[in-house]
């Protein structure tokens, strides 16, 4: 629901983009904001933190389609920043001084309207007023304005839904793909969030309930986590499968062997590369790989073919009767082929 704070908020320039952008351009800004002024990587720094709070803010509204129109209609009507001054004889009343016409006094105290039926103005409320029937009176919206056919205020709306709200979410990749819960941070509030195994690089986990406060009586909004998974220094991902790029000598691809592979959990499995095998072929081990509810993927093992470098003398040798007892070219019909 539009609040009256919304006057002294510029979220446009929070996100530092323009007034027209896009939703693509939004989330792109709110993501960099919001991964900079992490209260995890600015621990004890406050001004990062309100930082933290106000991104969070301005991407919420901004990221709903329906607030985001009502608060561009509100900061129109406001000449688009601060709050209006009181007008003087023979100036402009300002929007505070339209909150305060219904205030009972001229003291520009907030008016508060009830959840039961009547004015959107009564007092004993706990919200603040309803900025469509506010704008209706002024010849906006759908209902009927003053000095208007069938002028009067329209019914209260009921209680809102709290707004959406979204947030980045750091994984190692070892949490990623075996899942775990977390605890975030989220507009200064602690939230837990469960993980599933197998979660991706970028993928989007809708939480329900944990979102913005709504009015009183109304459930909470729902908070969008967007993944982001920390690279492996061994392992990488293909889908539901593990991928290890397996390094095996000359003499062990050529003359065959069995060699031990380590796995994602910390232990190892032996697998057999049979003589011959060339560089670049797949070893696959079976439900060695990401197991989600659904699925599980296997452990990919490339082989990789070592060239030694540091041959002494009598190794040097012994590669050169291999060399010499060899006629054979490997590219012999490498040209051939080239120009088919």
């Amino acid at each position: 629901m539009a609040s009256q704070d919304w006057l002294d908020k510029d979220f446009y320039a929070l996100l530092g983009v323009p007034k027209d952008a896009d939703e693509a351009t939004i989330k792109k800004a709110y993501r960099k904001l919001a991964k900079q002024y992490h209260p995890d990587r600015n621990e004890g720094d406050t001004a990062a933190e309100q930082k933290f709070k106000d991104v969070g803010e301005a991407h919420a509204v901004l990221s709903d389609p329906e607030q985001r129109q009502e608060y561009d209609a509100l900061r129109s009507m406001a000449g688009g920043g601060a709050r209006f001054t009181a007008g003087g004889p023979g100036g402009n009343g300002g929007f505070e001084d339209i909150f305060s016409a219904f205030g009972g006094g001229g003291g520009g105290s907030r008016v508060r309207y009830g959840t039961g039926g009547g004015s959107p103005f009564a007092g004993g409320g706990a919200g603040e007023p309803d900025l469509e029937d506010i704008l209706s009176m002024f010849g906006g919206g759908g209902g009927a304005g003053f000095g208007g056919q069938g002028a009067g205020f329209r019914a209260p709306r009921g209680p809102s839904k709290g707004a959406d709200l979204s947030a980045p979410a750091e994984l190692s990749f070892r949490d990623a793909v075996e899942g775990r819960t977390i605890s975030l941070d989220v507009n200064g509030e602690k939230v837990n969030a469960k993980i599933p195994a197998g979660v991706k690089d970028g993928q989007k986990i809708r939480l329900r309930g944990k979102g913005g406060h709504g009015d009183r009586g109304a459930a909470r909004g729902d908070l969008i986590l967007t993944v982001s998974v920390a690279r492996h220094p061994v392992f990488g991902r293909d889908g539901n499968h593990l991928t290890i790029d397996l390094p095996v000598t000359f003499a062990e691809a050529t003359l065959g062997a069995t060699v031990s592979v380590p796995t994602l959990d910390g232990s190892s499995v032996k697998v057999k590369v049979a003589p011959g095998t060339p560089s670049g072929r797949v070893l696959r081990l079976k439900g060695r790989g990401i197991v989600t509810a659904k699925a599980k993927g296997d452990l990919l093992a490339k082989v990789q073919i070592i060239v030694p470098t540091d041959l002494d003398e009598a190794e040097r040798e012994a590669v050169e009767v291999l060399r010499d007892a060899r006629s054979d070219d490997p590219r012999a019909d490498l040209a051939s082929r080239a120009g088919a």
